[in-house]
């Protein structure tokens, strides 16, 4: 069994926001493969259904961002899980749209859910890396991450939601790294090797 988890802010005024793109990958992914309506369960919305050959239970805390732990710890303990089991999407300001990057472990870059989650339950869990870009300058970047995606991001984000569907069959395998190359792929038309030569 595998548990995915979406970050964001459970009202609807910040349904569009870049750092509700977690939640919109799980709401992609529902719908992708066909999962159980959503219900309330451990403070937060849980489908239960199934990504290749794998149990997958999509999980959306409801608790707002920097409370997420609360609510995904008590999915963890409930069903005891390991970190290899949980897979958490979330916005990555150091990453440019449309990229993914997966890791297992590591820091939290000021991410106030994922320093949540690790108040509850330690940072051993593998990570989703949404690139949602950075404005550029510091001063902008609440204003930014708390702002609805433009008109003109429409296209690379459908395009990147479809694209973690498509391969998801692989994540839930926990083969993380052919995951990430193959969205990458989707999404640029090249290999890892070529972004690392390409400096991406």
């Amino acid at each position: 069994m595998q548990l995915f988890v979406g970050l964001g802010n459970p009202e609807p005024k910040y349904a569009k926001n870049r750092h509700n793109i977690g939640f919109m990958a799980i709401d992609a992914l529902a719908a992708a493969y066909d999962f159980a309506p959503f219900r309330e369960k451990y403070h937060g919305l849980l489908a239960e259904g199934q990504i290749g050959q794998e149990k997958v239970l999509l999980l959306k805390p409801q608790t707002f961002m920097n409370k997420s732990g609360v609510s995904v710890s008590e999915a963890v303990n409930f069903f005891k899980l390991d970190g290899s089991q949980i897979v958490v999407f979330y916005d990555e300001l150091d990453l440019p749209p449309g990229k993914l990057r997966m890791r297992r472990g590591g820091g939290f870059a000021g991410h106030n859910g994922l320093k949540s989650i690790n108040a509850h339950m330690g940072a051993d869990f593998r990570r989703a890396r949404l690139g949602i870009g950075h404005p550029g300058d510091k001063a902008k970047v609440n204003n930014h991450v708390l702002g609805d995606f433009a008109k003109a991001d429409a296209d690379w984000l459908a395009e990147f939601l479809t694209a973690l569907c498509d391969h998801a069959p692989l994540l839930a395998k926990g083969e993380d790294a052919t995951y990430q190359t193959r969205v990458v792929e989707a999404m640029h038309g090249e290999t890892e090797e070529q972004e690392d030569e390409n400096g991406i």
